[in-house]
């Protein structure tokens, strides 16, 4: 008969055992010096060798020629307690012998001496499912029993044993065996069975097994069951990792803010009779796979996945913002905690995918948060450029805001010549260019049919020949991307959070002690003037870096007015602003 590769394996002498070493060794130092405990404790996560090591100790105390410790396998009382016949050593469930009875059973039974071993050995697995009135009964057995007795319990929750137990054992708590111990393993048992394993599909074996080697060799077994040789593929087929194609589709459509595919996606899910509870948990891991890919250096140590899916995950990371991700985790794991009490389980999972597709429509504190952080990022443009927004309403038009020029503007009249300038089609040089630098510009006037007319006037004074300072920096030669941007555009956003919006989507790079910053928003240029602004992104840089960089615009050498998402008029005042041209916007 067949018998798993698990049982098949199970390592007989401590030697054997993977990733425990720090229990390992110390077992066979005190069975070698003879300085045994009445009570053991084995405790840890499924898979990492607690029942194996509790038999192995049963065989050690009781062998007549144990090694350095371990067991020989080789004497009468190792074959008899592997085959069962030598009945000194008992193992016991107490998931179901955990009844007051079956405890005082056992207390009876200790009073006997071994029949065949030096010790009556008594292996409790999963004890924390005694019952109270049982944990009671074998308390002062447990504390002093008799000197041919030894116990050895073992569980996986830990933290529901009493304290009274807990005290009268030695404690040892099994580790998650790592990956690589897992995948050395693995190949080990591949190649005394014949399989021609992957070293890539072993590694990922390993840490689909989340440190259970148990588990690790189940996966192996069901792999060897495709007859062929075993690769990643082969892997993921038969941990299930592959056909996941429909998370990447709603990740795709929620970052896309496309709440019609998610509807679609939901409805052909639902068809197929997914269900909405484990989806949600599936959404809830994938997003962290998504987290991690955008957060950790090298993602592939804490995401298992195909070395595809590792790439696909790396695509939706750099589309989306750390806030975004934050924003999007928090609220999948609170739909997923509430998701197994609801009634209308479809309804409730296609309401919170189409909040996270359609931010706006969100009423939590993070997302009013996101709101009012866009509102003072545009007050601190205005403000930057010397505007002052107040509400105007007048009777014929209704206007949102009025923009007047700061207060030491000159208030004597001054003559003006006027002239009707085209817009948008010149460019920005030649509204420029075309103004005698003797003569001021008068209102311009700007008429459209069939839409009420609307005004636009600039009222200049002497214009300044003098190039001003902008604090631009030219692109350097040895100027290579800055790492570190994103860690500094995080703290950024605790540190001054009207700023951080500007910032979005910019990139960075570093020549010497220089980090040349390129924003995708214009008014960057205008909101880094402000010393306060300047000193908070250098703040930012010290968090991020632990250094301290002084941080400048960075101009590849293209006009700002050359791009296709300035409207000309703004151009045209940023180049009056640029050339200290004062002037006055009435609508």
């Amino acid at each position: 008969m067949y018998r798993a590769l698990y049982r098949k394996w199970r390592p007989q002498v401590f030697s054997d055992v993977s990733g425990q070493a720090h229990i390992t060794e110390t077992l066979m130092n005190e069975i070698a010096t003879g300085r045994l405990s009445h009570a053991y404790l084995f405790t840890g996560s499924r898979g990492t060798g607690k029942t194996t090591c509790a038999k192995i100790l049963a065989k050690a105390v009781n062998c007549l020629n144990p090694v350095n410790g371990s067991p020989c396998n080789e004497c009468k009382i190792c074959k008899g307690i592997d085959d069962g016949s030598i009945l000194d050593v008992t193992e016991i469930d107490a998931a179901s012998n955990n009844s007051v009875d079956n405890i005082r059973d056992l207390r009876d039974e200790v009073n006997f001496t071994p029949a065949a071993a030096k010790y009556r050995v008594y292996i409790i697995d999963e004890v924390h499912m005694l019952s109270s009135g049982a944990f009671n009964a074998l308390l002062k057995t447990l504390e002093e029993p008799p000197a041919h007795v030894l116990f050895i319990l073992a569980t996986t929750e830990v933290q529901k044993l009493p304290a009274t137990i807990l005290s009268r054992c030695q404690r040892f708590d099994f580790r998650r065996i790592p990956p690589e111990d897992i995948a050395a393993r693995l190949m080990t048992v591949a190649k005394n069975e014949g399989l021609q394993l992957d070293d890539d599909a072993a590694l990922l074996i390993a840490r689909v097994s989340d440190g259970a080697l148990r588990d690790a060799l189940s996966i192996l077994d069901q792999c060897a069951g495709y007859n062929e040789p075993i690769t990643v593929n082969t892997v993921g087929n038969a941990a299930g990792l592959l056909g996941k194609d429909y998370l990447f589709e709603i990740s795709d459509a929620i970052i896309n803010q496309d709440s019609v595919s998610v509807l679609n996606i939901i409805d052909r899910l639902h068809s197929s009779s997914c269900d909405m509870e484990r989806l949600m948990s599936e959404l809830v891991n994938h997003f962290r796979n998504i987290m991690l890919a955008k957060t950790a250096k090298a993602p592939e140590k804490f995401i298992v996945c195909t070395p595809d899916e590792l790439l696909r995950y790396k695509a939706n990371a750099e589309k989306i913002t750390y806030g975004t991700v934050l924003y999007i985790m928090e609220t999948l794991c609170k739909e997923a905690s509430q998701l197994k009490y609801s009634a209308h389980q479809r309804a409730q999972t296609e309401t919170a995918l189409i909040r996270l597709c359609s931010p706006a429509l969100s009423l939590d504190n993070a997302a009013i948060v996101r709101r009012i952080d866009e509102l003072e990022a545009q007050l601190m443009l205005l403000k930057a450029q010397g505007i002052t927004v107040t509400a105007s309403p007048t009777a014929d038009a209704p206007k949102i805001a009025q923009a007047t020029a700061p207060e030491n503007v000159q208030k004597e009249p001054i003559p003006v010549i006027q002239e009707e300038v085209p817009l948008p089609e010149p460019p920005v040089e030649e509204y420029y260019e075309d103004i005698p630098p003797e003569k001021e510009v008068a209102p311009m006037q700007v008429e459209a049919e069939p839409a009420p007319k609307t005004e636009k006037k600039l009222v200049s004074h002497e214009p300044t020949a003098k190039p001003v300072d902008t604090g631009i920096v030219t692109e350097s030669d040895n100027a290579l991307p800055f790492a570190a941007w994103e860690n500094t555009l995080n703290q950024l956003s605790k540190i001054n959070r009207p700023l951080y919006p500007m910032l979005i989507g910019s990139t960075a790079y570093r020549a010497g002690n220089t980090v040349f910053i390129k924003a995708k928003n214009t008014a960057f240029a205008q909101m880094f003037k402000q010393k306060t602004n300047e000193e908070a992104i250098t703040e930012a840089l010290m968090r991020a870096t632990g250094e301290k960089l002084k941080p400048m615009i960075y101009n590849d050498g293209a006009s700002p007015a050359a791009s296709e998402d300035v409207d000309p008029v703004d151009a045209f005042v940023a180049k009056l602003n640029k050339h200290k041209i004062d002037f006055i916007i009435e609508e």
